[in-house]
Order: C-alpha cells, then sequence, then structure tokens
C-alpha cells in the first residue's frame, strides 16, 4: 500500500440488469493484469466471471452479491465493487455506493437508459457519488450512442458531454476516436489487449472537430483560464481540458461519456484512463461521521493515517475460515493488532487478521490506511456498523434501508433442518438488512420477509445449497384483524361451588368500538361504591386485555375496543383475582357477540412507476385486485400510478407486474391501514378457517 492517497480510486460498476458491468469488470481485470483470461459470465466455458463466485450467480448469469477487487492501472491502483443490477438487490447497491468515492455509470447502447439505470442514478444522488459513463455494448445491432447520450440528460438530467465518437456502429464497429488528443483508437490482438493509435479517418474528421467543441465550451463553464484560452484563440492543452473536465466531474455537474463494447474488447483501455483522470481520489471526497457526545454534530473526516480511525463495515460475507467483514477506512488506519471498538454496541476487540479480496481469494496484508478498502477477520458485527479507536465517540451515518414488501412462510422438512434453518436465517439476516425473519405469533409459523420474490427465492435456494437445509414454502398468511361495529352490553356472573372454598365474580358494563383516536384497547374502570372491590379491577383489565389477542369471531387478534365496567358483585369469601378474570372472560364474549364483529385486512400503498404507455394496463392491474387507485401523474416519460390495494390481492404481483410491462415498471408498496373485508371475501376466509381446523382435527 505503497501508493500515494491521490492515485487511490474506490469505484464502483452500476448499471441497469445486462447491461454488461460484469464483463466490462472481467475485461478491466484482464488488462490490468489481475487475471489472465478473460471468462464469460454465462459461463460457457465452465467458469463463469471472476467476479460472479457463487454458484447461483454462474447459473443464472447474473449478480447477487456485490464483489471487491482492485488493479493498478498507470501507477493508480483502483478498487473495484461489481453490483447486482436486479432491484430486488437494492441493498448491495446502495451498501457499495456508500462507501465508494466514484463510480461508472454503465448503460446499453440499444436499451440506453432503463428503469433500474435510473434507481441506481437516485441512489448515486443520495450518496453524491461523482460518476462518469460508459456506453457499452455498440456493436449490437441498433446500437446507438448519441439517442443514449441524449436520454441521460433528459431523463436523468446529466450533463452529458461524449469524450469520444464511434468509428462505424453494430456489426462494423472498430474503434473510437478520442476527442481530446484528436487520434483514433483501435483495439489488436486477441483480446484487444495493444492500442493502435493512429489519424482520424477522413470521412469523420468534421463531426470530431464540431463534437470537440462542445466538448471544450461545456468544460469551460469549470474553468476560467480555458474560457480564456478560447476567447484569446490561444492552443487549449490537454491537461487545460482535463482539468476542467475534472473539476465538472467531482462537483456532478458534468458526466464525460466513453463508448465501447467489453464483449468485444474495445474501449476498456480509455476508459481505465478516464477513470484516473477524472473520478475523485479520497481526498477529494468530504466525508463526515457524527459526534454522538454532541448531539450528533457533523465531524469532518481526514484520510489521514495518523489520526484516529473511523471505518465503516459495509458487507459480510461468511466464508470458509469465518465472518469475513469488508471496511472502508476513512480516516486513521487499521493494523494488525490493533484495538478497536463497535460505536452501536461499545465493544472492544482486537485485529487479528486483515486481508485484501480479490472475488473469492485474498491475499493477507499488514495495515489498511484511510482511503482504503479491506476485510478483517472474525470480527463480530453487523452491516453498516463503525469501527473507531478507543475514547472516539463518533459513527457513520449509516445507509438508507427499504423495507421489505414481500414475506413467506417457510418450514423445515425434518429436525436436521430445522437446525440448519436456524442457522442459515441467522446469518442471512446478519449479512443483508433487507432480508428479515420472525415466527409469526399466530400461527407459529417462520416467516421470512425481502424486497421481491427473487430476492426470496435466492435465500430459499441457498439455504438448501450452502446450509443443506431442506425447506417448503407456503403461500404467505395475511395478518387480519377483528373488530366490533356497535355496542354490546354484558352482565356476566361466573359462579362455581364444589365443597370447600367457591369462585364468585360478577362484571356488568359495555364494549364499543373506539372512534375518537387510534388505539387497540382502552379499558375504562366506571365502577362506583366498591361494587368490585379495587383489588380485583387489575384482573378484569388483564383478562380483557388476552381477550383481545384471539377474537371469538375467527381467532384474529382484536382491535379497536373500548371496554367499560360500571357494575358488578363480590363475595366475601369466594372472591378471588382467578374468579374475576374468568367473570370478564364470559363477559367479553357476550358483549363481543351483540355488539356485530367484522374482520378487518390491511390495506396497502401501492406506488408503481411505469413508462408512460403502459398506464392503462398498470390501473387494470390494479383494478382486478381489489385497487383503489388514488392518483396517477406524468413524470418526464413515467407515469407514476398511486393506489391502495389489500395485501391478500398482491401476492405474485410483481411477476404479472413484469410481465405486462415488458419488465420496464417496479413497484413499492407500503402499510397504510386496517380496513373492512367485503362480505364475499369474509364468507372465503370464514370457509379456508373452517377447511384448516378440520384438516387440523
Amino acid at each position: 500500500m505503497a501508493n500515494k492517497l491521490e492515485n487511490v480510486r474506490n469505484i464502483g460498476i452500476s448499471a441497469h440488469i445486462d447491461s454488461g458491468k460484469t464483463t466490462l469488470t472481467e475485461r478491466i481485470l484482464f488488462y490490468t493484469k489481475r487475471i489472465h483470461a478473460i471468462h464469460d459470465v454465462k459461463g460457457k466455458d465452465g467458469v463463469g466471471a471472476t467476479m460472479d463466485s457463487m454458484e447461483l450467480e454462474k447459473e443464472r448469469g447474473i449478480t447477487i452479491a456485490s464483489a471487491a477487487t482492485f488493479c493498478s492501472w498507470l501507477d493508480h491502483e483502483i478498487n473495484i465493487i461489481d453490483t447486482p443490477g436486479h432491484v430486488d438487490f437494492t441493498i448491495e447497491v446502495e451498501r457499495s455506493l456508500r462507501v465508494l468515492d466514484g463510480a461508472v455509470l454503465v448503460l446499453c447502447s440499444v436499451g440506453g437508459v432503463q428503469s433500474q439505470s435510473i434507481t441506481v442514478d437516485h441512489q448515486m444522488k443520495r450518496y453524491r457519488v461523482p460518476c462518469i459513463a460508459f456506453i457499452n455494448k455498440c456493436d449490437r445491432s441498433g446500437a446507438d450512442p448519441s439517442r443514449v447520450i441524449g436520454q441521460l440528460r433528459t431523463k436523468l438530467g446529466h450533463n452529458a458531454v461524449a469524450m469520444q465518437i464511434p468509428i462505424s456502429l453494430e456489426a462494423d464497429f472498430q474503434g473510437v476516436i478520442d476527442l481530446l488528443a484528436m487520434k483514433a483508437l483501435y483495439f489488436e490482438g486477441e483480446n484487444g489487449e495493444r492500442v493502435r493509435i493512429a489519424e482520424i479517418p477522413g470521412e469523420l474528421i468534421a463531426e470530431a472537430r464540431a463534437k470537440r467543441e462542445e466538448m471544450i465550451d461545456a468544460a469551460s463553464m469549470f474553468s476560467d483560464e480555458l474560457t480564456e484560452a478560447i476567447l484569446e484563440e490561444k492552443t487549449i492543452s490537454d491537461a487545460l481540458i482535463i482539468e476542467a473536465v475534472r473539476r465538472g466531474t467531482l462537483a456532478r455537474k458534468l458526466t464525460p461519456v466513453f463508448l465501447g463494447s467489453a464483449y468485444k474488447n474495445k474501449g476498456v483501455q480509455p476508459l481505465l484512463d478516464a477513470v484516473t483522470r477524472y473520478l475523485p481520489c479520497p481526498a477529494d471526497i468530504e466525508n463526515t461521521a457524527l459526534d454522538l457526545e454532541h448531539v450528533e454534530t457533523p465531524v469532518p473526516l481526514l484520510p489521514d493515517p495518523a489520526k484516529p480511525i473511523v471505518a465503516l463495515a459495509f458487507k459480510l460475507e461468511d466464508g470458509p475460515y469465518g465472518q469475513l467483514t469488508y471496511v472502508r477506512v476513512y480516516q486513521g488506519a487499521l493494523a494488525k493488532g490493533s484495538a478497536i471498538v463497535n460505536t452501536r454496541n461499545g465493544k472492544k476487540t482486537k485485529i487479528g487478521r486483515l486481508v485484501r479480496m480479490h472475488a473469492d481469494q485474498m491475499e493477507d496484508i499488514e495495515v489498511v490506511s484511510a482511503g482504503y478498502i479491506g476485510a478483517l477477520f472474525g470480527i463480530e458485527c453487523s452491516s453498516g456498523d463503525t469501527f473507531v479507536s478507543p475514547g472516539a465517540n463518533l459513527t457513520m451515518t449509516s445507509m438508507f434501508v427499504p423495507e421489505p414488501v414481500i414475506s413467506l412462510a417457510i418450514a423445515p422438512k425434518d429436525n436436521k433442518s430445522q437446525i440448519n434453518m436456524s442457522k442459515a436465517l441467522n446469518r442471512f439476516t446478519k449479512e443483508d438488512p433487507t432480508f428479515r425473519t420472525h415466527v409469526d405469533e399466530e400461527t407459529s409459523e417462520t416467516i421470512i420477509e425481502g424486497m421481491g420474490e427473487l430476492h426470496l427465492d435466492i435465500y430459499v435456494e441457498r439455504m438448501k445449497r450452502e446450509y443443506s437445509a431442506e425447506v417448503e414454502t407456503g403461500k404467505p398468511r395475511v395478518a387480519y384483524r377483528e373488530t366490533i361495529t356497535q355496542r354490546g352490553e354484558f352482565n356476566y356472573t361466573h359462579k362455581k361451588q364444589t365443597g370447600g372454598a367457591g369462585q364468585y365474580g360478577r362484571v356488568a358494563g359495555y364494549l364499543e368500538p373506539i372512534t375518537d383516536e387510534p388505539a387497540d384497547f382502552i379499558f375504562d374502570n366506571q365502577v362506583r361504591g366498591g361494587s368490585i372491590p379495587t383489588q380485583y379491577i387489575a384482573a378484569c383489565e388483564k383478562s380483557f386485555r388476552l381477550c383481545m389477542a384471539k377474537g371469538p369471531k375467527m381467532e384474529f387478534p382484536v382491535t379497536g375496543i373500548r371496554v367499560v365496567i360500571n357494575d358488578g358483585a363480590s363475595h366475601q369469601v369466594d372472591s378471588s383475582d382467578m374468579a374475576f378474570q374468568a367473570a370478564a372472560r364470559g363477559a367479553f364474549r357476550e358483549g363481543y357477540a351483540k355488539a356485530k364483529p367484522v374482520i378487518h385486512e390491511p390495506i396497502m400503498k401501492v406506488v408503481v412507476e411505469t413508462p408512460t404507455e403502459f398506464q392503462g394496463a398498470v390501473m387494470g392491474l390494479l383494478n382486478q385486485r381489489r385497487g383503489m387507485i388514488v392518483g396517477a401523474q406524468d413524470e418526464g416519460t413515467l407515469s407514476v400510478v398511486e393506489a391502495q390495494v389489500p395485501l391478500a390481492e398482491m401476492f405474485g404481483f410483481s411477476t404479472v407486474l413484469r410481465s405486462s410491462t415488458q419488465g420496464k415498471a417496479q413497484f413499492t408498496m407500503e402499510f397504510a391501514l386496517y380496513r373492512q373485508v367485503p362480505q364475499s371475501i369474509a364468507e372465503k376466509i370464514a370457509e379456508e378457517i373452517a377447511s384448516r381446523k378440520k384438516s387440523a382435527a
């Protein structure tokens, strides 16, 4: 790690599904001599891309977990994180962007800016990550980089500027023209490893000059010297342009655009030059931590190895040798044997083993300095924890974690699977903050929650493969509730006389729906004149509360009930806590039956983002699912439809939505409120419960 800090780049490669991120990373590793042979993403040669080290990734040809590696280019050290494109693995992109200084946004020259490119761009904005764009697949039929640059401007609002123009396109794609050096670049050799510099072909000179003018014009906004040089018609040096473009990029006010075809090994080396030229080094980025001792005041962090340590654990992996924790060091230096404290729980640990990762291989190192990414072994922590030097009380702002939108019931097939399943769940929840699990108190089932059906599919598959836990998945059950619609009187006497001390208690009053405030249960004691002795009131309240857990109608939890007791009777010898608990239980049932109970279901707020041409189809899908459209508005080329839909109707929605919008629409879902179930549905639920009880008996 002898490199100077200004020669370090921490970059991420992020994009829409199938834009060629992993293929591009594979080429970068090859040209920087990190690997000696190029492998295919779809794994036709049986090896699969270096960065897709998980079996499932090789089979499906998709990236699931972000992988980290590092390489060197022109005496610069580049740490790269290859991130997934699927919306279900959003957290992987979030956690990568949280610790990166710059990013390469990969776009397909045919598909252009797609829905996930928009999501990734939002995430880059959230963490203010400067980026350069790479338009890949220029060799495909229908490739049109200039259209994609237009979309970068209109759809994503980037000030996109072409730094290169293509030499032919589609099947004839030969290379690129560098508008800075005004030279043509051709990529020769078996894997395009030799870059041949030549003069610009005659027919392209006029276009290249015009595009160079545009580029210099855009760059001059960020440099007074460059503006002066243009006005005085002096010769403009490359260094002047590079400096101006770099300034614009770091301020996120300019996005330099490069072209190529990673699969055909064209245009990757100039992209690496651009990474070293225009993307920030750790010292260019202002990072802050929050001081927990002073009401979370932001404290600037300096990439100085001599200062106290501040590092963020951004990803956990359970490797063959125990837990591996990826950390980005923002200040200070992590060295073997040094002590660190986890701010979240105050635990102090000593660093045993430090490594640098290259996909799933690692090399041992002595120290990780500020500005670098490394990995620690055997440290107990969770994703998003901050490590500091003993005595410091700082924390990094944690990353944004979206709420899970889908849940599924899982059950192990046998006892061995039961043990392995709990091990797997324990690990997955630690690794992935968007994956959650709990045991449903109402049904005693283990429920897993996540970001989408693919997300949960992958985890169930991983349980089978990595933990040999055979599990069965059930249809997730909806958390229905019961409540009452009118007042119901009760006057119940509990009497038991069987020789010796008996039991006696009378409770009278009424139940009514709570209308004036959002509460599940209110107990109102209006007993006057000691008709129920004070010491038994608590027993009555406790018993009423217990009755709320399982409603007499269909055994769903009861909500929104006010219980008023205003009279009763006791016996000097036979009254006891137990007697009054039993009396209250009977009173609850008596009043409940008179109060016209109904079933409520959870209603979700569903927001669908879809290209405008599918707006009608999306509204139709929501209506079919008993949805109530709340509003729809156009945002550029996208239409945003908001609706309230019962959760029971939302299972399988993502698959249907993707198939009816060519995979271009995406939706978010969160809980909104409980609402009464229509009579026909209530009857169906009652039938289901009856048949379930029968089969259980």
